[in-house]
Formats: structure tokens, C-alpha cells, sequence
């Protein structure tokens, strides 16, 4: 779980990193907000299958959905800022960085499960 935690920093920072140098201070906020998101959605997905993949069948199927449920739950929460924020934060920095952040972690995701 270090490792994905330390991975998702890193991405974090990337994303912040980007928004600073190619969109400013806001763009850089907003990028962070969004892979910040992303980051609670993948650990707390990955905490929920990381005991069950042992399990049996039944098992490892809920545990799998109740983590889909809570990224789909992060995509809400995107979506809320997006429109909520827009004057004060740029969406597509926002949208940016929750997606890089989030596809990068789903990727790796079977390398922090085992």
C-alpha cells in the first residue's frame, strides 16, 4: 500500500507540476484537486480488493464492485466541482489531472494488489 501511496504522490505533484508551467497558479491548484481525488478513490478501492483477492469468488466479486462504485463515486465528486468551481478553477486542468491520475493508478493497479 506504501508504494501505491507513494506513486500517487508523485502524480499528484506531476499534475501540480504541469498546471504551474503550462496554465499557472490556478491551473495548478486545479490539477492537484483533481488528481487529490483520484488518489483517495484508487487507495480507498484498493484497500477495499486487497484483502478479498484470496477470497472465494463471491467474495472478491463484492469487494471489487464496492472499489468501482467508489471511483464512480470520485467521478461524481468531479463532476460536482467542475460545475460548482468553474469560475474560480479551470475545469480542464481540474478534469486533467483527476484522469491522469486516475488511469495511471488503474493501470498499475495489479502491481500494488500483490
Amino acid at each position: 500500500m506504501a508504494r501505491l501511496i507513494l506513486v500517487a504522490m508523485a502524480l499528484e505533484l506531476l499534475s501540480l507540476a504541469a498546471g504551474l508551467a503550462l496554465g499557472g497558479t490556478m491551473a495548478g491548484v486545479a490539477a492537484l484537486i483533481g488528481a487529490s481525488v483520484a488518489t483517495a478513490a484508487q487507495v480507498a478501492a484498493v484497500a477495499m480488493l486487497r484483502p478479498a483477492m484470496q477470497a472465494k469468488a463471491g467474495q472478491f466479486q463484492q469487494k471489487w464492485v464496492l472499489g468501482m462504485a467508489v471511483r464512480f463515486a470520485s467521478f461524481i465528486v468531479v463532476a460536482v466541482l467542475l460545475v460548482t468551481l468553474a469560475a474560480q478553477l479551470p475545469p480542464l486542468w481540474l478534469a486533467a489531472g483527476y484522469l491522469g491520475t486516475l488511469l495511471v493508478l488503474l493501470f498499475a493497479e495489479t502491481q500494488f494488489l500483490t
